[in-house]
């Protein structure tokens, strides 16, 4: 396949546009709305236990040519087969983020005791999830349509979409044969089981930690010891791990035990939003009270320097995809097979109806003028999202940031019109939702266009069946989050103790309730933001510090430790082909850790609703009493058991993605 930085006129793809093969076919749609589901399920499991979610396109890749050739082998499947299949599956993930960013907020504040006082009755219903769902998908999807031409294919050679462009080099690398597929798979296994013994049976402890008594009193350090995280942190790459990890030591090993070294200065003192003397304050109720509120500060101020950053890109973007909507003229069928798009009348078409659907649709308080601000915030930001992906890929692409813009816009227009209180609360987050959808489906077909581009698929059929891609994962959303709420809540009270993090969504609640009642603590979320501004001064990106900063320390040890493996697979060889092998193979496996560990999570929380449901709650029972650090069946060996089984995945880890790699070069 030719590289990526060829020019464009001299490009060929892997199948030229002359070429006819089979590209949309049962079997392809089949396994990709599978695969959607799937990984859109994990995702959102994910996104609300840590925080981020893991691109789906590889892994579906991988998965797609494994099974298609075990099912098919009298019958040759072809390489735009398996592009479809990656291109319907990856939507789910897509999908799970701009779900779980938003939505949960609507159940974070059904749960507030004070705005239940001020009237606030609104419950999001499965149906509004999936209406949501694909209003806002499709509007990504529609809206990139007009600038496949710009940002893909002219673009070519400026634009690097490395996910994409990593996919496609996949997908033909197990055309022509390899072991990709094995590797997969062995992580999928490894994780399941792992994840099966410490986390569903209750076997050892999930997560030890140490919380100091006199020496850096208020400060804690533990581990998450979960193959999630592991390969979460593999995958992002040290880089963004060692900023993560940075700002969790600042919040829970600096700022913590400040909070608690002055309250013992001086004794009884209250500072609120705290209730309780802070020298009685042990590290969680510190969090709670004082750090995740400079988390949120921190979160907002980073995501909006990310689309500060972006805003020459933003104009360009813009302005290129204006011309590309009002300037096309030629015939369809007069192109070549790969440059074939959905027509203009469909797009225009198609979005006027999701305006006219947002503004008739019932119960979302999305009146006509919340409609046209979904629309135009939507246009705006997926423009910005897909040239973004482009650059940096759809790890590092600042949704939360366009997110929070969209939602303190929305909210001070509101007020304006005088709509504020619970109903503004609402409405700023149903256009929160659908612009936030509108942005991962964008930055999601984006990477998938540009495999597609590499390959030499039809984008039409592409952008078609990117539809089908939402359709599944829409209808399972819903169910997941009511799911993952009815097994752990998202907020912490005697029911629920220990409930899902939700970051994004907490943080969105607290802006849209702060600025629409005029309540919000606004003290440590201004010094939160302050720091993150400290942060980008010294040339440093401030987003993933502030996720660290909001998120638990022992969330960010075994990222930590997953960035490690990654540097010293880089570190490994001086033969640069052999050490990508490896690391790519180490993509792969850590991809399957986190793939396995998702599904039994959400496996397990089927079984604690279940055993509700249809029993006497008996499993319920037992998952919660054996829930404290020393409460696993091995008791108080338990947290030492973790640490030694966890430190034993680490070293397989590495040796696997070796071995494999080896193998692969």
């Amino acid at each position: 396949m030719p590289a990526n930085n060829q020019k464009n006129s001299d490009f060929m793809p892997y199948i030229s546009s002359g070429q006819s093969i089979a590209e949309v076919t049962i079997k392809a749609i089949v396994l990709g709305s599978i695969l959607s589901v799937v990984f859109g399920v994990a995702n959102a499991y994910i996104g609300l236990n840590y925080g981020m979610t893991i691109s789906a396109s590889i892994p579906a890749a991988v998965i797609s040519m494994a099974i298609l050739r075990t099912l098919f082998r009298r019958k040759r499947v072809t390489v735009l087969e398996n592009n479809i299949v990656q291109t319907v599956g990856s939507a789910g993930e897509s999908l799970a983020a701009g779900i779980i960013f938003t939505i949960p907020a609507f159940f974070i504040w059904a749960a507030n005791a004070e705005l239940a006082a001020q009237g606030y009755d609104h419950v999001v219903s499965k149906n509004q999830i999936f209406f949501l769902s694909m209003l806002g998908g499709g509007l990504g999807i529609l809206l990139m349509i007009p600038l496949r031409k710009y940002l893909v294919d002219k673009e070519h050679g400026k634009l690097a979409f490395p996910e994409g462009t990593a996919c496609a080099e996949i997908i033909v690398a197990g055309d022509e044969g390899g072991s990709k597929a094995k590797t997969v798979f062995l992580g999928i296994g490894i994780g399941a089981v792992y994840k099966l013994l410490f986390y569903t049976s209750r076997l050892w402890s999930e997560s030890p930690g140490y919380d100091f008594k006199r020496f850096l009193k208020g400060g804690t350090v533990g581990v998450d010891a979960t193959p999630v995280l592991m390969g979460v942190g593999y995958i992002i790459g040290p880089r963004i791990a060692a900023l993560m990890l940075s700002g969790a030591v600042l919040g829970y090993l600096g700022i913590g035990p400040l909070l608690s070294f002055i309250g013992d200065q001086i004794p009884g003192i209250i500072i609120s939003p705290g209730t309780i003397p802070l020298s009685e304050m042990n590290p969680a109720e510190l969090r709670d009270s004082y750090i995740k509120y400079l988390g949120v500060g921190a979160v907002a101020v980073g995501g909006f320097v990310s689309l500060a950053k972006s805003l020459p890109v933003i104009f360009h973007s813009f302005s290129a995809g204006a011309r590309e909507l009002f300037s096309r003229r030629a015939s369809i069928e007069d192109k070549p097979r790969t440059d074939r798009d959905l027509p203009m009348s469909w797009v225009l078409i198609g979005s006027l109806l999701i305006i006219i659907a947002i503004w008739a649709y019932p119960g979302t308080e999305l009146h006509f003028m919340g409609a046209l601000l979904a629309v135009i915030f939507g246009f705006f930001f997926v423009v910005v999202a897909a040239r973004i992906v482009g650059i940096v890929g759809s790890s590092s692409s600042p949704v939360s940031g366009m997110t929070i813009a969209t939602l303190l816009v929305t909210c001070l227009i509101l007020i304006s019109f005088g709509v504020s209180g619970v109903k503004g609360m609402v409405t700023a987050m149903s256009v929160g939702a659908v612009v936030c959808i509108a942005v991962c489906m964008s930055g999601d077909i984006a990477q998938d266009l540009k495999t597609g581009f590499l390959l030499g698929a039809t984008p039409r059929k592409m952008q078609l069946t990117e539809f089908i891609g939402l359709l599944f994962p829409a209808i399972a959303m819903g169910f997941t989050l009511y799911l993952l709420g009815d097994a752990f809540g998202f907020v912490k009270t005697e029911a629920t103790p220990n409930p899902l993090l939700a970051p994004q969504a907490n943080v969105m609640a607290t802006v849209v309730q702060g600025v629409m009642n005029a309540n919000i603590p606004w003290a440590p979320i201004l010094v939160g933001g302050m720091i993150a501004v400290a942060i980008e001064l010294l040339g440093i990106q401030s987003l993933p510090f502030a996720i660290g900063l909001y998120l638990p320390l022992s969330l960010s040890t075994p990222i930590m430790i997953g960035g490690i493996i990654a540097l010293l697979i880089k570190k490994s060889n001086k033969d640069k082909i052999l050490v990508n092998a490896r690391h790519q193979m180490g993509i792969l496996f850590g991809s399957g850790l986190v793939a396995g560990d998702a599904i039994i999570g959400v496996i397990t929380a089927g079984a604690i609703v279940g055993s509700e449901r249809f029993s006497t709650g008996g499993y319920r029972d037992f998952f919660e009493a054996h829930e404290p650090m020393t409460g696993s069946l091995t008791g108080a060996f338990g947290p030492y058991l973790s640490l030694a089984v966890f430190v034993g995945l680490a070293v397989l880890f590495y040796f696997v993605a070796r071995a494999f790699g080896k193998k692969l070069s």
